[in-house]
């Protein structure tokens, strides 16, 4: 009894141990347990660490990879998709079963497919970046992003994944919210890009500071800009203006520049006229839904015929005739001494004809003519060797048009197929032709536009005052739905009736010269008017779209 009557106190100090030993089971278990879980809960702060650095991933040349990946690293968890740009589906043709009453089952189908169709509408405007892609590789040509806030942060990610985009050729920014911290954002990331860059579309982005015209820089390679629907004022147009061109810069990239539905008035338009007195590259210019009235338009009407230079141009034209004088001086004896031998120069010294002397004599020879030779020399601009090297008979202003003209023969053979792409004609194989002819063509304006400057052009001079020619580079203008009335027609009609007449006179030249599509429709003045109808009638011999219509129509009624 005894020894059972001790077995309890042997077994209630018993009792705690294994509580103690489970506790303290129980925390040593934690504890390994603990020890165990400390790797996998360090592990995803290390994951979280490793994606923070965005520079150790090395893009795959495959948007939609690259770009999930790099969000992902930047710390984002819900980011738009990369998907390809969805194509206009075919009209819905009813059929007969459509005219028959719905049963119950398809009712209750309808009732799903509503709220099918309710997902689809919000798919489509969840944020996406559309693409289009090559048909032959599949590779991204153009980007298309509308409807969503682009921070700076996702520009920072496309300035790690669109430079491995090799074939991009076009970026569509489409009310993202752009400001002009992050504007300034995207004009660091293009230099980035593939060479084949050459399509911006800003649409729908209104900047307090409007600075659009840095897309315009001297370094910029945007060769198309579409700037429509931005609330662009009169002090956004002298910016742009000053980007197209000044006395002293030119922008000598841009070929093609919308302007569309924006606030431009009168003085906007004469900031956009002082940029095309010297710019010689802009092929297409659209104005059109602003509100330019007549003094605008006689601003725009008097860039493109001959107009008087300013008394700083004509400054400046002496300086630059002064320049390209001293530049000729300076060849003429270095390539003599590096052509001619040491027997030659040994013969010359022997005949007491020095070097010098040469040099001295070719300096009197361009003082005493100044104003004969030498101005039509300049008239030439820069002028290739061979020309130099022509004989004294040989005028020099006889190369002049042959130069402007072959200029602008390589932009006229670029814009026509351009101005079909401006109006969305062509089928999907047919636009990469129009594109690459467009690549050739914008190299060939800017080989054009290095070559002469404009103040070197020839000039006239009437009682005392120089006129130049007038700016034969624009083909296109739109400025339709403006405010310019009949007044403002007349100086459109004088500038084709000179345009017209100057291209007559220069049929040899192969490219066309001045305008070839004007639009002045749906303005204040009717239809019917006589110098409305004059100014049609002469722009449709040059309209090229016109002609190819006429010729295809030709066969056709020959046929017949």
């Amino acid at each position: 009894m005894s020894g059972e009557a001790s077995a309890p106190p042997a077994t209630s100090p018993r009792a705690p141990r294994p509580g103690i030993q489970k506790s303290s089971g129980a925390v040593t278990k934690k504890g390994d347990r603990g020890a165990k879980e400390k790797p996998a809960t360090v592990l995803p702060p290390v994951g979280e660490e490793e994606p923070k650095n965005p520079e150790e991933y090395q893009c795959t040349g495959i948007l939609e990879v690259d770009f999930a990946e790099l969000c992902t690293r930047w710390g984002y968890t819900d980011f738009p998709k990369v998907v390809t740009r969805p194509r206009p589906q075919p009209t819905f043709a009813p059929s007969a079963s459509t005219s028959e009453k719905p049963t119950v089952d398809d009712q209750r189908l309808s009732g799903s497919c509503s709220l099918n169709s309710l997902e689809s509408k919000y798919v489509f405007f969840r944020p996406t970046i559309q693409v289009e892609l090559e048909p032959e590789d599949k590779s991204v040509k153009e980007i298309y992003i509308r409807g969503w806030k682009v921070e700076e942060r996702i520009l920072g990610i496309f300035s790690k994944c669109l430079p491995s985009l090799s074939q991009l050729q076009a970026i569509n920014l489409w009310k993202v919210g752009l400001t002009d911290k992050t504007l300034t954002t995207f004009i660091a990331l293009l230099p980035l890009c593939s060479s084949t860059l050459r399509s911006v579309s800003l649409e729908g982005n209104p900047l307090p500071e409007q600075s659009y015209h840095k897309l315009m820089a001297a370094d910029s390679t945007i060769a198309h800009l579409s700037l429509r629907n931005n609330n662009i004022d009169d002090r956004g147009a002298q910016l742009l203006g000053q980007a197209l061109s000044t006395l002293h810069s030119c922008n000598r990239t841009l070929v093609s520049l919308n302007l569309g539905f924006n606030h431009i008035g009168d003085e906007g338009a004469g900031y956009i006229a002082d940029g095309l007195r010297l710019n010689r590259s802009l092929l297409w210019l659209s104005l059109a839904h602003n509100r330019i009235q007549d003094k605008g338009a006689l601003k725009l009407a008097e860039v493109l015929r001959p107009f008087e230079l300013t008394h700083t141009e004509v400054v400046e034209r002496r300086r630059l005739l002064l320049e390209k004088g001293s530049q000729e001086r300076s060849r003429s004896p270095s390539t003599s001494r590096h052509g001619d031998s040491k027997t030659e120069r040994d013969k010359n010294q022997l005949m007491g004809v020095s070097s010098f002397a040469l040099v001295e004599k070719d300096k009197t020879q361009t003082v005493k003519t100044p104003k004969g030779l030498g101005k039509k020399k300049e008239k030439s601009g820069e002028v290739v060797k061979k020309e130099e090297k022509s004989g004294p008979g040989q005028s020099p202003t006889q190369g002049t048009p042959k130069k402007e003209d072959s200029a602008k023969a390589g932009k006229g053979k670029v814009t026509i197929p351009e101005q079909k792409l401006s109006k969305g004609k062509g089928a999907k194989t047919g636009s990469k032709e129009k594109r690459s002819i467009l690549m050739e063509s914008e190299q060939l304006v800017g080989e054009g536009a290095e070559m002469v400057n404009p103040l070197l052009e020839p000039v006239e001079h009437r009682d005392g005052k120089v006129f130049m020619p007038g700016n034969k580079i624009l083909l296109h203008l739109n400025l339709l739905r403006n405010r310019i009335t009949e007044v403002g027609l007349e100086a459109f009609l004088t500038v084709v009736q000179y345009q017209a007449q100057f291209a007559k006179s220069k049929s040899a030249s192969k490219g066309p010269v001045g305008l070839l599509w004007l639009s002045l429709a749906k303005n204040c003045f009717s239809p019917q008017c006589p110098t409305y109808t004059m100014i049609q009638e002469l722009m449709l011999p040059r309209d090229p779209i016109s002609k190819c219509k006429h010729r295809e129509e030709e066969p056709v009624a020959c046929s017949t």
